[in-house]
């Protein structure tokens, strides 16, 4: 099913879809030759005598002339987050769903046989890890294991072999919901976390359970919602939270953030990801303000574009990650999706600095 182009209105507009729930997470493969691959996620409470939570993963062929392609879509439990494994660590690339009934999924991307080849998705396993909601999940560097933040607090982490999900250490890391769980990419025996407690954890794997690092308990007015490393400076890390502040992070010092006057979004900074080939320019997605681009070069810290036409919680977003060629035209991390929850729209754009 093709998802046509809106009209021409806007200049940064390529497709919008609805999906079949509130939507709440996007995420580009980035593995060749699936960089076109978008996988979106949705969370839905359902109401009534016996409530639950219903939702589904849908994939789609993401193209800046075609726009929006659906290639398949799964039914499962509601969906707080999914991820793509690391690139290069397997033949097909692997998506890990952490979701509310505490459970870890992992489902399989994989080319059809069919005449027309398109790609779907399969699942491989699932592991039960706790009683409470799954809420984030982040992959190892090396692909060997996965993390997840749970809604007790607690921190999970599961090995990955194959076919297999096996849990191999959980502790008490925080006092409310973890939103937010980051490897460090050359240091992968540190993971960072945050919470609802308001605080930024840092953790040593190496000991089970894991040693506390250290603990930024004062920075954070509200809970922190997502964190993540700089690619190219590994020292740099970037905290959002719900008091609306991007805050940039030296883990040499974590008494205080590099900029005294962190950047104020106007909304709850719910997502931040790193542009996949441009290391100053990130994209934020911040809740009730909806969707900025962000330039962190050195002391300036600055929004250069903004995207609002979602009409309800500005809550996924991604850059396509490596490099696609259009009518002769190499185009590099150009296209991105965004997706708001009550409105269930899912959108790819072009920003405009970039063009």
């Amino acid at each position: 099913m093709i998802i046509h182009h809106e009209l021409e209105t806007f200049k940064m507009d390529i497709g919008m879809c609805y999906l079949d729930g509130n939507a709440d997470v996007v995420e580009f493969c980035s593995h060749y030759p699936f960089h076109h691959i978008l996988a979106a996620g949705t969370y839905t409470l359902q109401e009534g005598t016996q409530p639950h939570r219903e939702g589904s993963i849908s994939l789609f062929s993401a193209d800046p002339v075609v726009g929006l392609e659906l290639l398949c879509r799964v039914s499962t439990v509601g969906v707080f987050d999914i991820k793509w494994s690391p690139s290069g660590e397997s033949i097909h690339p692997l998506l890990a769903q952490a979701d509310a009934d505490g459970c870890i999924g992992l489902y399989n991307l994989s080319k059809t046989e069919t005449e027309n080849e398109g790609s779907i998705l399969k699942e491989v396993c699932s592991e039960k890890v706790s009683s409470s909601m799954c809420l984030c999940v982040d992959w190892k560097p090396s692909g060997s294991s996965v993390c997840l933040g749970l809604s007790d607090g607690s921190i999970c982490m599961v090995t990955v072999r194959e076919a297999q999900l096996q849990v191999s250490q959980s502790w008490l890391g925080h006092d409310y919901e973890v939103w937010a769980t980051s490897f460090d990419a050359h240091r992968p025996n540190l993971l960072y976390t945050g919470s609802d407690d308001c605080c930024f954890n840092c953790w040593d794997l190496r000991a089970s359970p894991s040693e506390i690092v250290f603990r930024n308990a004062k920075s954070h007015q509200m809970g922190v919602c997502c964190i993540t490393q700089n690619p190219t400076n590994t020292n740099i890390l970037l905290t959002g939270s719900y008091d609306e502040f991007l805050r940039v992070w030296d883990v040499r010092s974590t008494s205080k953030p590099v900029h005294e006057k962190s950047l104020c979004l106007g909304g709850g900074v719910w997502r931040i990801k790193y542009h996949p080939s441009i290391s100053t320019f990130i994209l934020a997605a911040c809740m009730h303000n909806g969707f900025a681009v962000v330039s962190t070069e050195e002391e300036d810290v600055r929004v250069v574009e903004t995207y609002c036409k979602h009409e309800s919680l500005a809550y996924g977003a991604d850059w396509q990650k490596g490099e696609i060629s259009t009518q002769g035209m190499l185009r590099k991390g150009l296209l991105v999706a965004t997706c708001s929850f009550y409105d269930r729209r899912l959108r790819i754009w072009q920003p405009e600095f970039l063009s």
